[in-house]
C-alpha cells in the first residue's frame, strides 16, 4: 500500500503596492519641480527680462526723484534763507535784475493760468467730440486713420505750433477781433488748446471704450437712440476718466514752454483780458535762465519758479490718478 501524495501548497500572489490617487499627485507634483528646478536657458532668459523690467520701473522713480533733489538743491537755500514766500505767490512785479530786486511771481502764475484756461475751453470740445466719434461712431479703417491723425498731430514739435501762432493766427486775431497786439493770451490759448487736444482725446477715448459694451446694449433694447446712450449711459459712466484726461491736459499746459513764448508776447503784468500779452511760468524760466549768472540769486529764484512748476504738475497728476483709480475701485 502506497502512502498518499503530499499536495503541493497553492503560492499566494504577492500584494504589489498600489499607489492611491493622493500619491500619484504628489509624484506628478514632484516632477514638475523638478523639471522647473532646471536652470537651463529658458529660465536665465526669464531672470534677465525681470532684471531689465524691474530696473526700468525703479529707474523712472529714481529719475523723476533725481529731478526733484536737483531743481529743489539749486533753489531751495534763496527761498528759506533770502526769499519771502508771501512776495513770491502775491507780489506783483517781477523784476529781479534791478536794485533792490522785486520778486513777484504772481503776474506769471495768472499768466498761466489765463492761458491753461483759454487752452482747456479750445482743447475740451474738440476732444470730447473727436474721441466719441471715433469710440462710438467710427468703424473699421476710418477709425485707424483718424486715430493715426491724431498720433501725427501730437508729433509736431513746439517750435513749429509757436511758428504758426507768431506768423498765422497773429495776423487772424488782429484781423478778426480789430486788435493792435495778436501776440497774447487768445493766441497762445488757441496753439495750447490745439497741442493737448491729442493726448486729452487719446484718453477720452480710452475712457469711453472702458464702458461696457452690456450697458449699450441694454439702452439700446429699452429703445434709446444712439445719441441718448452716448449722453445718459456711456458719458457718465466714463466721467472718471474723462476727468483724468481733461487734468493731464491741464498738465500738459502748464509744462509747454517754446510755444508759449513765442505766441503771447511775453508781458509781465498781470493779464486782464484775453487780448493782453502775458508771461507764463516756464516761458519765464527759458527767458532768463540763460542771461542769469550761475549761483547768483536770479538764477537760484527761476529755480524756485521751477519747483513751484513742478509741485503744480506733479499734484494734477497725482489727482487724475486718484481719480482713476477711486473709480476702478467704485467698479
Amino acid at each position: 500500500m502506497t502512502a498518499p501524495r503530499m499536495q503541493p501548497k497553492p503560492e499566494l500572489p504577492v500584494p504589489r503596492p498600489t499607489l492611491v490617487p493622493g500619491d500619484r499627485a504628489a509624484g506628478a507634483a514632484t516632477d514638475w519641480a523638478a523639471a522647473l528646478d532646471r536652470r537651463d536657458r529658458a529660465w536665465k532668459f526669464d531672470l534677465l527680462a525681470r532684471a531689465i523690467v524691474l530696473v526700468g520701473g525703479v529707474s523712472a522713480i529714481l529719475f523723476i526723484a533725481a529731478i526733484f533733489v536737483f531743481i529743489g538743491s539749486q533753489g531751495f537755500d534763496f527761498l528759506v534763507h533770502r526769499l519771502s514766500l508771501s512776495e513770491l505767490l502775491f507780489g506783483h512785479r517781477w523784476e529781479p535784475t534791478i536794485e533792490p530786486p522785486e520778486y513777484g511771481a504772481l503776474p506769471l502764475i495768472a499768466g498761466t493760468a489765463w492761458i491753461t484756461v483759454v487752452a482747456m475751453l479750445v482743447a475740451v470740445p474738440l476732444s470730447f467730440g473727436a474721441a466719441i466719434y471715433i469710440g462710438e461712431f467710427a468703424r473699421g479703417k476710418q477709425r485707424e486713420w483718424l486715430k493715426i491723425g491724431i498720433e501725427l498731430l501730437a508729433a509736431i514739435p513746439s517750435v513749429v505750433w509757436g511758428v504758426i501762432g507768431l506768423h498765422v493766427m497773429k495776423g487772424v486775431i488782429q484781423d478778426v477781433f480789430g486788435v493792435q497786439v495778436g501776440l497774447n493770451v487768445l493766441n497762445a490759448g488757441i496753439i495750447l488748446g490745439l497741442m493737448a487736444a491729442p493726448i486729452i482725446a487719446t484718453i477720452a477715448e480710452d475712457a469711453l471704450k472702458a464702458v461696457p459694451e452690456s450697458y449699450r446694449e441694454a439702452a439700446e433694447s429699452l429703445g434709446a437712440t444712439r445719441w441718448q446712450v452716448i449722453w445718459r449711459v456711456v458719458l457718465p459712466h466714463a466721467r472718471p476718466g474723462l476727468s483724468a484726461a481733461v487734468l493731464l491736459g491741464v498738465g500738459r499746459a502748464f509744462g509747454e514752454t517754446i510755444a508759449v513764448l513765442m505766441a503771447s508776447g511775453h508781458r509781465l503784468m498781470i493779464p486782464e483780458s484775453v487780448f493782453d500779452s502775458a508771461a507764463t511760468l516756464t516761458a519765464t524760466i527759458a527767458a532768463e535762465l540763460g542771461e542769469a549768472a550761475v549761483g547768483s540769486d536770479h538764477y537760484q529764484v527761476l529755480f524756485v519758479l521751477g519747483l513751484v512748476l513742478f509741485l503744480i504738475t506733479f499734484f494734477i497728476n497725482l489727482l487724475a490718478d486718484r481719480i482713476v483709480r477711486g473709480r476702478r475701485s467704485a467698479a
